[in-house]
């Protein structure tokens, strides 16, 4: 596979690339990205290798990304589908500069195309569910901004599944403009999403593309048990000042999920960063991981995990030692008892 071997975006006919290159990581304002050459360097790399498909958000580096991306692209713009978020708050102080109405996102949509230098963005997202607008309230007004030609395609990150099921059937019953793409974290430590989320999105022909497919880095392999316990002492202090410390997935279970994809990696003599990307890719739901770097040296090791292809024997292993716990109702149905009772014994082919 290759980034140029496009793939179709859910129930559109848009066509991206099989890795999205996300620009979290572009700009310094937050005091851990990379600075303006490097994240330049990374664009270009995944750019002249074929990649089309860039993200970003109106807040990312509080607007940096956005303005760094509308200074690279230039002349590339059609080459480029350019997808940016709205929700989060973009001037502290101010309710109404972040969340899902629709003044922020006229707002935010303004924003964004001002700091990309674009007249269009080519997919929207609802960056998460703020719990307080009324989900007509968004379908129509992302509605009205397709019909304006400032935003073409939709999407929606961060949402419960059936917040996302309600708002789709909202579009398709009004004939308003559905989702087309559904961002959620997954990776080998984060699998919970498959009980629900990623059928949901089968079913209702949204393109799955994962954030954090390495899991916050514990996937390369670069922590240790040693770093769980630093983990958990530096959180406590965190709390003790009143701080919210972010957990992330720096645990025992993530530290054991990291030690089997090193051994995958050693045995197919590539890097864990790799594997572990190569197993989010093999799931047929998922469109396009988004793979972030504040390196030329990370972008290169992230898109060579478009070569590799994990055996069936590897695949297993992976899922065996990341299976995620079954939750209700479906611990409950698939219950030997609970399966005869509702096909009465008869061999009855499941759906996927």
């Amino acid at each position: 596979m290759a980034l140029d071997h496009y793939k179709l975006l859910g129930r559109s006919g848009l066509r991206v690339s099989p890795l999205s290159l996300g620009t979290m990581t572009f700009g310094s304002e937050w005091g851990w990205g990379a600075d303006g050459d490097e994240a330049r360097r990374i664009f270009d790399l995944y750019v002249d290798r074929g990649g089309n498909f860039i993200d970003t958000s109106v807040n990312y580096t509080d607007g940096g990304a956005e303005r760094l991306l509308g200074t690279y692209i230039g002349d590339k713009r059609e080459r480029i589908v350019l997808a940016t978020k709205f929700t989060m708050a973009r001037e502290p102080g101010n309710p109404n500069s972040g969340g899902n109405h629709r003044l922020n996102i006229v707002r935010s949509v303004e924003q964004s195309l001002s700091q990309l230098g674009t007249d269009r963005i080519d997919l929207l997202y609802v960056h998460a569910w703020d719990m307080t607008t009324r989900p007509d309230e968004v379908m129509r007004a992302l509605d009205d901004l397709v019909r304006s030609g400032k935003v073409l395609y939709l999407g929606i990150c961060n949402t419960p599944a059936w917040l996302v099921a309600q708002m789709q059937t909202l579009a398709d019953i009004r004939g308003w403009s559905p989702f087309v793409a559904l961002q959620i974290e997954y990776s080998l430590v984060e699998r919970t999403v498959e009980h629900e989320l990623l059928p949901m999105a089968a079913a209702l022909g949204l393109g799955v593309l994962p954030w954090s497919p390495l899991g916050g880095g514990v996937l390369t392999g670069k922590y240790s048990l040693v770093d769980v316990e630093d983990s958990r002492e530096a959180a406590v202090s965190a709390s003790r000042k009143g701080v919210i410390a972010s957990s992330g997935h720096l645990n025992e279970r993530a530290i054991e999920i990291a030690q089997e994809v090193k051994a995958v990696a050693e045995e197919a003599g590539t890097t864990p960063s790799r594997v572990a990307l190569a197993w989010t890719l093999a799931n047929p739901t998922v469109v396009s991981p988004i793979v972030g770097a504040r390196t030329l040296a990370q972008a290169e090791d992230n898109l060579g995990a478009l070569d590799l292809v994990l055996t069936p024997e590897q695949v297993t292993r992976l899922d065996r030692v990341s299976a995620p716990g079954k939750i209700f109702p479906g611990r409950f149905t698939q219950r030997p008892l609970v399966q005869q009772l509702i096909f009465g014994g008869a061999a009855v082919e499941h759906r996927d």
